[in-house]
């Protein structure tokens, strides 16, 4: 167990340098940069070079790399070029926003979808397993945002139960309360996309379990259907699904990019979309490695929690998992 962590690890760090290399060459390769975002018109072309000096953008692409993975292994992340403001100020509210909203989402969708779709797999075709296929094809036909704007026009403007957009009230900044209130439209949002997957991966999967000899068995000696469901199927039906949930993991940090934006949320999926547009590529990188770092860390976590829900899973030095 302990070579296997170690193992891990290594590839851990491995996977996040590549991806940090990559992805720092592609943000440099996008067309355009800071400066032309910051030069007004009539700029003289000597303007633009000191001002590329000095933000160090004048450097070969390689040399900046090596400077800002220096930097960032000793916990500095850089400076925005517009404002000269450190990264991690403009950073950490805003993940702090995205894992407010999207724990509340997750959370809910677990809570739903999960015995829902344990359910309809007892109950195949029936009322409420075609209402959670019908929620299905809604959840991944349409298109988020048109479902947030949809319900921003319903909810918001023709019958004001609801706010548009925002995290407070500007009167109630930190009030739990107002931020629940606000949480309700974003929330069906993300909760819509997270019960069509989760609820037919949970029915699919127990659907695949109760097919098997060894249940097959255990009705025919007579073991009552809800320990059968319960004991014997839920824990293997649930492997599949551990395995979603913890790729899904890194939304939580990362965010629904376009579910910030039609709400105003001030989360890192917005900021991403806002900082994109002004080349601020400090603030880029830092955001790519945060989310990086998190779905290694949910495809780790999954590991782990296969071995907690079927102990015939093996974690060891030689081939990796086992059954």
């Amino acid at each position: 167990m302990t070579e296997y962590f170690i193992r891990r690890l290594l590839q851990s760090i491995l996977v996040l340098f590549l991806i940090s290399l990559v992805a720092f060459g592609l943000i440099h390769a996008a067309p355009g940069g800071p400066t032309q975002m910051m030069m007004a018109p009539g700029v003289s072309p000597e303007t633009a070079k000191i001002q590329a000096h000095n933000l160090g953008l004048d450097k070969p692409v390689p040399t900046q790399y090596v400077i800002w993975l220096t930097n960032m292994l000793k916990g500095d992340l850089g400076h925005t070029f517009k404002n000269n403001l450190p990264v991690g100020e403009v950073l950490w509210p805003t993940v702090g926003n995205t894992i407010k909203l999207m724990a509340f989402a997750w959370f809910i969708s677990l809570l739903i979808a999960i015995p829902w779709g344990i359910y309809n797999s007892t109950k195949v075709y029936g009322i409420s397993d075609q209402t959670a296929n019908f929620v299905s094809y809604i959840g991944f036909a349409m298109p988020a945002f048109w479902f947030g704007i949809i319900l921003q026009e319903l909810f918001s403007l023709k019958l004001d139960w609801l706010p548009l957009s925002d995290m407070y009230d500007m009167d109630k900044q930190g009030n739990f309360g107002n931020l629940l209130y606000h949480l309700i439209l974003p929330c069906s949002v993300l909760v819509l996309g997270f019960l069509a997957s989760y609820s037919k991966y949970a029915r699919s999967s127990m659907l695949e379990v109760l097919e098997q000899d060894y249940i097959r068995t255990a009705r025919a000696k007579g073991v009552p259907e809800r320990k059968v469901i319960f004991r014997h199927a839920l824990r293997n039906a649930l492997i599949p699904i551990i395995t979603i949930i913890g790729l899904d993991l890194p939304i939580l940090v990362g965010g629904a990019t376009l579910t910030e934006s039609v709400f105003n949320w001030p989360g890192m999926g917005r900021l991403f979309v806002e900082m994109a547009r002004s080349r601020e590529y400090s603030v880029l990188m830092a955001i790519t490695l945060i989310t990086a770092v998190v779905v290694v860390a949910g495809n780790f976590l999954a590991d782990i929690l296969y071995k907690i829900v079927d102990p015939r899973v093996k974690l060891g030095s030689k081939g990796g998992k086992s059954a």
